[in-house]
């Protein structure tokens, strides 16, 4: 796909991150230009598209937080305006662990703010423009946390759960409409956000296939899942994880 009449937009939420930049860089590779989202990050967010335009693809960066509604409807509306959404890659999600008798409200109230309010404050505002083109693709990166349980992150889990849970729902709203939802539940994935928690030893015990999984394994699945060829797919948590579970 390398002509502007067919190329799609696709907005990936916390896209400047680890998992979140190869899927921008995937999506970007199938012809779709990539918007780049970043909370604070801009910067970084700015040089992944600069990154992406320089290997030949398409993309831009924008920033706002997904916590605060009116700002990021303001920022939608703005990126609608030149043309619909019709990819929308929920990525952006945050953890504060701690086990549950100790876990403040605001542990709480943060975790669920980005992850869950967060899925509804960007994907409820794109959601029509998408219809009416009869052809959209919902993917919300979740965790096998929210698969399996996991001591300490009780928040973590019940905020990507409750995304498996709306993702089903919506994908029966939106199936007549060419708009397919789904999600990817990694499992222990080479970023910032396990580096120093598990050594070699312990992924050894956890994962059968004795080793970490590489973020673009996740874009693959993702970038599939935003394709055509997925289109009879639609209100599945697809896990991504080794044979952990």
């Amino acid at each position: 796909m390398n002509t502007e009449t067919k190329r799609r937009r696709a907005l990936v939420t916390g896209g400047s991150g680890g998992i979140g930049a190869a899927i921008c860089e995937r999506l970007a590779a199938d012809g779709h230009h990539v918007i780049v989202h970043a909370n604070r990050g801009l910067e970084k967010a700015q040089a992944l598209a600069e990154k992406i335009k320089a290997s030949g693809g398409s993309a831009e960066a924008v920033a706002f937080d997904i916590t605060d509604r009116a700002a990021t409807a303001a920022a939608l509306e703005a990126l609608v305006e030149v043309a619909p959404i019709q990819i929308l890659v929920n990525n952006a999600g945050i953890h504060d662990d701690a086990v549950f008798p100790g876990m403040t409200g605001e542990q709480w109230d943060r975790v669920l703010d980005v992850s869950l309010n967060g899925f509804f404050n960007v994907t409820q505002p794109l959601t029509m423009p998408m219809m009416r083109t009869r052809w959209g693709r919902i993917v919300s990166v979740s965790s096998v946390a929210a698969v399996a349980g996991n001591r300490g992150q009780v928040n973590y889990a019940a905020a990507k759960g409750a995304l498996h849970a709306a993702s089903k729902s919506l994908a029966l709203e939106l199936a007549s409409r060419g708009v397919t939802v789904n999600v990817v539940a990694p499992g222990l994935i080479a970023t910032g956000m396990i580096e120093g928690t598990f050594d070699a030893d312990a992924v050894k015990r956890m994962v059968p296939m004795q080793r970490v999984g590489q973020p673009a394994e996740v874009a693959h699945l993702v970038a599939f899942l935003a394709s055509d060829q997925a289109g009879y797919i639609s209100g599945q948590v697809i896990s991504i994880n080794g044979a952990m579970i």
